[in-house]
């Protein structure tokens, strides 16, 4: 039997244990960056006949169509659950990534304007919440979803997105290589690491990584972590990525889905974790697109 070579299974991204790495530096010395990413989706009430969509985020649909309450559950984040956390990020001076569907813009002009009179960075987000990218799917299919999320955001925002994730960090194998061939600079579909790394694409992108331990969906919606205890899941990984970080820099990135976090019992604990995070020194406060930035200039020094 031939023995597996150390390293990866795939060559999207090369392997990379961390006592190995060259000492990480942010902006001024600080420790850690810290992000955070807005949801902003639309998902379809009656999508189309082989569309994919993980039911381990969503559950399984019922039989029946079209299915009002899944939809509409998911549409009370951009009615009502979307405007507390707005309001929280802008007691707590803090600027958003937003993963964006080409369908919201379409269906929530609104939204893009109270985020972008913020100043919220935009990341494109595919066209759906109902239609993943997998590998079913064709090349020409596959690139006419980047093409398609790419437009419409660009016309909704007026500015081209940098950054992309995928409809439930869904992917093919070719995925980053046509992001970077249509100009993108950073993903956020991989949660494997606590600072960004390159992606092996011609030309490179940068990976961000989304880290699902402390997101919204998997803690308190996947796995039924009691409510009152995730402001001490968020301030314990950020706690620790914090000290860590004094050694070589750390990215904590907070993941919100409005349909979840800004529910009326639970919009109390995420200004319990946002409350504790302020309370933290040595913090870059930045957005996914100025960490890829960033993490671009430490490349080039030796």
């Amino acid at each position: 039997m031939t023995q597996p070579k150390p390293g990866m299974d795939h060559n999207l991204y090369p392997f990379s244990a961390l006592p190995d790495r060259p000492r990480l530096h942010w902006p001024n010395g600080e420790r850690i960056a810290f992000w955070v990413l807005l949801h902003l989706e639309y998902w379809e009430l009656e999508p189309p006949e082989g569309a994919h969509k993980d039911t381990r985020f969503n559950g399984p649909r019922g039989t029946f169509s079209p299915d009002y309450k899944y939809f509409t559950q998911r549409e009370y984040g951009n009615r009502i659950g979307i405007f507390r956390i707005l309001d929280l990020l802008d007691k707590y001076g803090l600027k958003a990534t937003v993963a964006v569907n080409a369908g919201a813009c379409e269906r929530y002009p609104n939204l893009i304007e109270e985020c972008a009179r913020r100043g919220y960075e935009f990341a494109a987000h595919g066209e759906y919440q109902s239609r993943m990218i997998t590998s079913d799917m064709t090349e020409d299919e596959e690139r006419g979803v980047i093409t398609r999320s790419t437009a419409t955001l660009e016309a909704a925002t007026g500015v081209r997105p940098t950054g992309w994730l995928g409809p439930d960090s869904g992917e093919s194998p070719r995925t980053p290589q046509y992001l970077a061939e249509a100009g993108y600079d950073y993903l956020m579909d991989w949660p494997n690491d606590e600072q960004p790394y390159v992606m092996t694409t011609e030309p490179t992108l940068i990976s961000i990584p989304n880290q699902m331990e402390w997101d919204d969906v998997q803690a308190l919606w996947i796995r039924h972590v009691p409510n009152p205890s995730y402001p001490d899941i968020v301030n314990e990984a950020f706690s620790t990525l914090h000290k860590d970080g004094a050694d070589s820099g750390r990215v904590f990135g907070l993941s919100l889905h409005p349909w979840v976090i800004g529910q009326p019992h639970r919009i109390k604990y995420l200004a319990q974790a946002l409350e504790n995070i302020a309370a933290y020194d040595q913090v870059w406060r930045a957005t996914a697109g100025e960490i890829a930035r960033h993490y671009r200039t430490t490349l080039t020094k030796p």
